[in-house]
């Protein structure tokens, strides 16, 4: 007879129409034998797919089982972690990782790349810095945002159709984590320059194809060390960056630029080794952005 053995199963949600391709890839390739997409999840159903997922394997299969939450929305994603947390039964249990579009390892990836430069060439830490988050109500600027303050950085949102969206954010931000963050208006090429003129560093997380900063705004901020762009779709997010650039000066500034595909190698090390921790963990555990982050610091070159 031939030899069986226990298989790594991943159940994927997400509220989407579609399941990412990216995250069914990266999760395939790191291990698991099977892997099923459930798309157009609502929070409410989240327990009863967490409870048909546990009752029906073994307690002791609980690490061999794994929740990926995926979707667009931070916060949902996180609600739908703290619902599939309540919904375990010990000791029926199973693993868990949200990704939302991405934007927790991308962010995790930008942060702990931009904390390296600082650290290796301006021996400064986040910690104190003014750091402009263009993009903020996306994920990964929302993301990026959370992560950094959490080092004691002090981070302004920056929103490029005034304040009303990113102060709504930042009271869910201080709601959820404690944490204090700045609304500013981004809605003019003048209110830009003003918040990057008392930034130290910049984290570029609009859509892609946007520009967001000129080289001629980049070269007025002289305070600005350190500036990432996560856009990698032409024109760059950055003007004068190159994708690749992990540390060096561009825009014929003084500031250091971190590179979207820099930032790339990082985030798909960090998503694919998160996978890789679910399948290898003797015990259930549970990634959102701040383990993300966690790992990211120990994967950038």
């Amino acid at each position: 007879m031939a030899e069986t053995r226990d298989k790594h199963i991943l159940h994927m949600i997400t509220p989407l129409k579609h399941m990412s391709p990216f995250d069914v890839n990266m999760a395939a390739d790191a291990g698991f034998d099977t892997i099923a997409t459930y798309t157009g999840v609502e929070t409410r159903e989240v327990q009863g797919l967490v409870q048909d997922a546990i009752f029906s394997r073994h307690p002791r299969l609980s690490t061999n089982t794994g929740l990926f939450i995926g979707g667009r929305d931070a916060l949902m994603a996180l609600d739908m972690i703290a619902l599939a947390r309540k919904s375990l039964v010990p000791p029926f249990e199973l693993s868990i990782f949200a990704d939302p579009a991405g934007s927790f390892t991308t962010a995790a990836a930008m942060v702990a790349c931009v904390e390296t430069v600082l650290e290796r060439k301006c021996a400064r830490r986040l910690a104190g810095l003014n750091v402009a988050v263009f993009g903020a109500t996306g994920v990964v600027g929302f993301s990026s945002a959370v992560i950094a303050a959490g080092q004691g950085a002090k981070v302004i949102l920056v929103g490029h159709d005034g304040t009303e969206r990113v102060a709504k954010s930042a009271r869910e931000i201080k709601a959820r984590f404690g944490l204090e963050l700045e609304a500013a208006d981004g809605s003019t090429e003048a209110a830009k320059s003003a918040v990057v003129a008392r930034s130290q560093v910049v984290f570029a997380a609009a859509r892609a194809g946007l520009q967001v900063l000129s080289a001629g705004q980049i070269r007025a901020a002289k305070q600005l060390l350190v500036a990432a762009d996560v856009n990698a779709v032409p024109p760059a997010g950055l003007q004068g960056l190159d994708v690749m650039a992990n540390g060096l000066p561009f825009a014929d500034s003084t500031a250091l630029g971190v590179g979207p595909l820099a930032i790339g190698n990082v985030k798909y090390q960090t998503e694919f080794g998160l996978f890789r921790r679910m399948i290898e963990s003797d015990k259930p555990v549970c990634f959102d952005f701040r383990e993300a982050f966690e790992l990211a610091r120990s994967l950038v070159p």
